[in-house]
């Protein structure tokens, strides 16, 4: 774990210890909180797993779910979690459980549970990740390096051979090969993606088809009344990389495509990876342009009244495979704590 994250889970047991998230749901006017999830799987992760924080345990997710029940918290959909923003006065707190990209497992592991706790849902989904043709190259990457004990990473012509054999050394390559590809325009990006995963014969559409469900199971998924088919975007791009006109047509016809497949329009949007690197002002006015009732980043904060004029910039609060502790739960689900951390950390 790197020491960003060993201070983050010092501060959780701070946080714990003092009762604060009491404290500040007793004196925020924040009225709900949005989870963001992605995998959750049984096994636990690997060592070297940096992707684990994207990872959370059934008996996990089964705990928040009963947790937040039992503090007097309600589990609502998105559409309810507006109406209870637009209310006159704050009634009881709420959360809203949202999951991205459609991997399988969620259907596997997740959705009983779900169904079992009657829990409504959010699924956001990028549309050629169920096509079968898309490119999760975070996973790809840690996939590369987890085998090896060496890698090459080329960089302005030159071949740079990096030891990879000791967890420590692969947690460095990864971290920066990770930003690399973050930093790059999508051009550079793909380029140097198809390179690296080419060189160690590396097939991202076997590891695109093995890892999301394809749309058959996402059917099933999405014919549960419980679930609300959100989109993600076609290719899961960054979309603040890309030009105005290439951002639109992912977002738009992510929706096109999921009304082809199941008859519905989707009205809310989560934009690829969140945060400011991937969307601002820009892709917020289109999400609004292109009529989304809300569109979801990765900053973290509670829910509040002044967010009906935000809806296409909505916070969230990510159930992180990091700190998956019972006592952390009471932490996530307070809305006014995250928002000030969302402040700290810009």
């Amino acid at each position: 774990m790197s020491l960003k994250y060993a201070a983050i889970r010092t501060a959780f047991e701070l946080l714990w210890l003092t009762r604060a998230p009491a404290l500040f749901n007793l004196l925020s006017q924040a009225r709900g909180v949005i989870f963001t999830m992605h995998r959750v799987l049984p096994d636990q992760p690997a060592p070297f797993s940096p992707n684990a924080i994207l990872q959370v345990q059934p008996d996990f997710l089964d705990y928040v779910i009963e947790r937040v029940r039992d503090i007097g918290i309600d589990i609502v959909t998105l559409d309810e979690a507006l109406e209870r923003l637009a209310a006159p006065k704050r009634g009881r707190p709420f959360v809203v459980l949202t999951f991205d990209d459609a991997y399988r497992d969620n259907l596997q592991y997740a959705l009983p549970m779900l169904q079992r706790h009657e829990a409504p849902f959010t699924l956001y989904v990028p549309t050629s990740f169920i096509d079968g043709v898309g490119q999760l190259w975070w996973q790809a990457i840690e996939d590369i390096i987890g085998r090896r004990d060496a890698v090459a990473f080329t960089e302005e012509g030159e071949i740079e051979y990096v030891d990879t054999r000791t967890n420590a050394q692969k947690s460095e390559a990864f971290n920066r090969l990770y930003w690399r590809l973050r930093k790059l325009p999508e051009p550079q990006r793909l380029k140097l993606l198809a390179e690296f995963t080419g060189n160690y014969g590396y097939d991202l559409t076997k590891q695109c088809q093995d890892l999301i469900m394809d749309w058959q199971e996402l059917r099933l998924l999405a014919g549960d009344p419980l679930c609300t088919i959100g989109a993600h975007s076609v290719n899961h791009y960054e979309l603040a990389k890309l030009p105005v006109d290439q951002a639109r047509e992912e977002m738009a016809r992510s929706v096109d495509v999921i009304e082809a497949q199941f008859g519905i329009r989707p009205t809310h949007f989560s934009y690829p990876l969140g945060g400011p690197l991937s969307c601002g002002p820009r892709e917020f006015a289109l999400a609004k342009e292109l009529g989304f009732r809300t569109a979801v980043t990765t900053r973290p904060g509670g829910l509040y009244p002044h967010h009906l004029d935000r809806l296409t910039a909505l916070p969230r609060v990510s159930l992180n495979g990091y700190f998956q502790q019972r006592r952390y739960v009471d932490v996530f689900a307070s809305g006014g704590l995250f928002t000030q951390l969302g402040k700290l950390t810009g």
